[in-house]
């Protein structure tokens, strides 16, 4: 690495300790557009608006938003991978849509998992395994023992790596476990509170539900535990190898110059971490931002590969 090259990446790195430093070297050349993988009006559509009008107001810059749906954010991906790596064109998707797709299909893809640059994770979803508050089983062993002694049980469902991790369970334990497929999240709540479903997944919803006793945890599906229920283990942690860790995060084409890296994950961590963001991710996903910086959001991308595949493979018959 010649002088110039190394000045280069120490001011870059540096830039994101200062705070508004990095508007001063670096701004774009012209409006950023931020394309959202997701059509309007859903979680993803709803994040990625409260951050532009946030970035907006932190930096001068002008901040478009376009929706680009289709295949879970790989229309968008597809489309973002041929942008020029000129710091004006952001996507923003969620890791496991893409890893999935990447995993079952990544050969048809023009992209992979190392196509892009990556600059922040806005949040993790906190998803979770819950049961009816009365139910006599607390933890996931103690569900398959009774699913077990009960000729089964039904367990609510709205996305695949749920699907995947109770196919895996029921592939190790044998507990007769069905899967019944839902459309939300709060389709899942009612046939909890209901009876018609013995356990469910939630990724925000069922937090008020905890609170006012009418729901229980049996175990969280990300890899470490929740802010909210600290006392709730991990599938990892109860003998059950399996997670998922459905980050929202945003990315860049490949190629950024370090400058323009520094300045939009300066940008983005602002917004992010913002008083506004922070309210509004606690009103629609009751928890709070969660950022890992570029290196961190590299990383759940590259190594979710794998783990997706590893429960792929747990999952099949």
């Amino acid at each position: 690495m010649n002088i110039s090259k190394t000045f280069k990446a120490t001011l870059a790195a540096a830039l994101l300790t200062l705070p508004g430093a990095a508007f001063a070297e670096w701004e774009p050349d012209g409006p950023i557009t931020l394309q959202i993988g997701f059509g309007s009006g859903g979680s993803t559509d709803t994040l990625g608006r409260a951050i532009a009008a946030s970035m907006e107001e932190s930096t001068g810059w002008d901040v478009i938003v376009e929706n680009k749906p289709g295949g879970g954010g790989v229309a968008m991906f597809s489309s973002l991978v041929r942008e020029d790596a000129d710091g004006t064109t952001l996507g923003i998707g969620v890791t496991i849509p893409t890893l999935m797709n990447l995993a079952t299909r990544g050969e048809k893809l023009p992209f992979k998992a190392d196509s892009f640059d990556y600059l922040a994770t806005i949040v993790l979803a906190p998803l979770a395994l819950v049961a009816p508050a009365d139910a006599p089983y607390n933890t996931v062993a103690e569900f398959v023992e009774h699913s077990k002694a009960n000729g089964g049980s039904l367990i609510g469902f709205d996305a695949g790596p749920q699907r995947m991790i109770m196919r895996a369970v029921n592939k190790s334990a044998d507990a007769g476990f069905e899967m019944v497929s839902h459309k939300s999240g709060a389709e899942i709540i009612q046939g909890l509170l209901g009876g018609q479903l013995q356990a469910g997944f939630g990724a925000g919803a069922h937090i008020q539900y905890l609170d006012s006793g009418d729901l229980k945890m049996l175990a969280v599906a990300t890899q470490s535990r929740q802010g909210y229920s600290p006392d709730t283990p991990s599938f990892i942690e109860q003998g059950f190898p399996y997670s998922v860790e459905p980050y929202f995060y945003i990315a860049a084409p490949d190629g950024l110059d370090d400058e323009a890296k520094a300045a939009l994950a300066k940008a983005l961590d602002d917004a992010i971490n913002s008083a506004s963001m922070t309210e509004l991710i606690g009103n629609i996903m009751q928890t709070t931002p969660n950022n890992l910086g570029p290196d961190g959001t590299e990383a759940k991308l590259v190594n979710g590969l794998s783990d997706i595949s590893a429960l792929l493979a747990a999952s099949e018959d």
